[in-house]
């Protein structure tokens, strides 16, 4: 049995920043434990190799939502990486941080130094912004590269030209705390290959004498001697031995909104009947466990373009995805160093509200109706909306206590009447943006959801029927007051009415942000390695 001052689990987005902080002291030992393997699949490093590793079991967990009317009784895919950077090593390389008043409504729910002033400095420690942006706002030493579009596409352009057109404005960096507008995203890739978490932040530490990382380390139990956490037990296969490692300081939890969720139920920490369902001991009750889950939910839409316009999805094939390579190869612009998404738009989904409520993306290229990642054979365009802080949630529960089995994952999408309302809105918004004179040169016709979908209902209806996930998981660990029943953990992330136990990840925020949640989870464990290393905390003023 080994033994080190901290025990992280998972090393993905949040776990793989927190342990090259903590390691940073060589007085202190760390143990990391991933559940999946070395980060040695090529279609990693490539940005568009994420059409592959989204399918891949062999790097990702292969989770699916529970089906509900509002899904058209759809099970929906909702994958999480499974491999050191975590989901960072399989998502869409979107840096957002999304607003202010995201932050300042955890602090007014009663989590002190959480809001907008006292969070800038650690979304600034967490990145190495190359590009436009205010010093002052934006950090340019350390951390991911965030890095401007550099494959703009005529489409991209057009699309660009008619928001402006409709009066969005122009925004050239909508991370500089004034979001609404539109323009291209910036990304977590540089020099034509992106960069998880695990390698901007810990694989240039793995040298340091003081820290451990073990991959397939699934695992199973967190080890409790009464009210303290003193340890971790994880298993390399189903069936396998279970191996112990002790923690003399703390025990913290990096898994995901899903698998910490998961993990403490089954070691015992949850609602008292969902433990007793699953025949394990009540070793501590906390209602909120594996509760207070969202998700953001998107419907898209797609336009066939003219003949003789060239998309994404004639780029990928043949000769001309040869061509694609080989610019990529010699680090040029290409379209297998972009993200999923090129174009922006935060705007709201109903005139006269303060701020943007949605969030929609455009891209150059189409895939075909109920298929993952398969792209259209016509020359398409995609244009996706989704809620910034939608208000229907739902919850995550183990099944039972083999962590081999995929946990119960229920968003309730579009359960809350207000979030169907934004949502239609958010489509309606998306066919304005579809319509304007300037794409109109491009467009041949609406191929989905078709122009026969046009009342409230049908538009929901399609919703219902196509919509996706967005992976952008939160919640089931929620950060709050003591006053609050519902909370996990406190303002310190640390796990309520337990010694020696923290959660670091996107599971802890008590609200959803108006965001992709990348950027705000490292922002979290940045903060967190102050927490922990007992160091005063920086403030926007200081």
């Amino acid at each position: 049995m080994d033994e080190f001052d901290y025990v992280i689990v998972g090393c993905g987005a949040a776990g793989s920043l927190l342990a090259a902080r903590l390691s940073e002291d060589p007085a202190v030992s760390v143990c990391v434990l991933e559940a999946g393997p070395k980060d040695r699949n090529p279609f990693i490093h490539i940005p568009a190799g994420f059409i592959k590793t989204l399918k891949d079991p062999g790097v990702t967990w292969q989770f699916s939502t529970e089906p509900t009317e509002r899904t058209g009784g759809r099970r929906i895919a909702t994958v999480q990486g499974r491999t050191l950077g975590g989901s960072s090593s399989v998502n869409g390389m979107i840096y957002n941080r999304g607003q202010p008043a995201d932050l300042d409504q955890w602090a007014q729910m009663g989590n002190r130094g959480w809001g907008y002033a006292d969070s800038l400095p650690y979304y600034r420690r967490t990145e190495r912004r190359i590009g436009f942006g205010d010093d002052s706002r934006r950090g340019r030493s350390q951390g991911i590269p965030v890095t401007d579009m550099d494959w703009i596409h005529p489409l991209s352009e057009a699309f660009i030209a008619g928001c402006v057109g409709m009066g969005i404005p122009r925004n050239p960096d909508y991370n500089s705390g004034d979001q609404a507008g539109v323009g291209y995203f910036q990304r977590a890739i540089l020099n034509g290959k992106r960069v998880s978490s695990y390698r901007a932040f810990l694989h240039g530490a793995l040298n340091r004498p003081n820290l451990s990382l073990r991959t397939n380390a699934r695992a199973n139990a967190i080890v409790l001697e009464g009210r303290k956490a003193v340890g971790v037990r994880y298993i390399s296969e189903r069936g396998g031995a279970a191996v112990e490692v002790r923690a003399r300081r703390e025990v913290i939890l990096s898994g995901g909104t899903a698998n910490t969720a998961r993990l403490m139920q089954v070691s015992g920490i949850g609602p008292a009947w969902l433990l007793q369902k699953l025949g394990v001991e009540v070793k501590h009750e906390l209602a909120g466990v594996g509760e207070n889950f969202r998700d953001h939910y998107a419907s898209r839409f797609v336009m066939r373009a003219r003949p003789g316009v060239e998309t994404l999805n004639e780029l990928s094939r043949g000769l001309k995805l040869g061509n694609q390579i080989l610019r990529w190869g010699m680090k040029r612009d290409s379209i297998l160093a972009t993200a999923p998404s090129h174009v922006h738009v935060f705007w709201k989904s109903f005139e006269g509200l303060d701020e943007p409520d949605l969030q929609c993306v455009f891209t150059p290229g189409s895939y075909k109706e109920g298929m993952v990642y398969v792209l259209d054979d016509y020359p398409g365009m995609t244009a996706g909306a989704w809620q910034h802080r939608p208000e229907s949630k739902g919850w995550v529960r183990a099944r039972s206590m083999d962590v081999f089995e995929d946990p119960e994952i229920q968003p309730n999408y579009l359960a809350d009447e207000m979030d169907r309302r934004v949502h239609i809105g958010g489509m309606r918004l998306l066919r304005r943006m579809l319509s304007t004179p300037e794409l109109a040169p491009f467009v041949d016709a609406e191929t989905l959801p078709g122009p026969e979908v046009q009342t409230d209902d049908e538009l929901l209806d399609f919703a219902f029927r196509n919509g996706s996930t967005t992976y952008h998981l939160i919640g089931t660990a929620r950060m709050g007051p003591e006053t609050d029943p519902m909370a996990v953990v406190d303002d310190r992330l640390r796990v309520r009415g337990l010694d020696g136990l923290r959660v670091v990840d996107a599971s802890i925020m008590p609200s959803m942000t108006s965001a992709n949640t990348y950027a705000t989870t490292l922002m979290i464990a940045e903060k967190a390695s102050d927490f922990i290393r007992g160091r005063e905390l920086e403030t926007a003023a200081a």
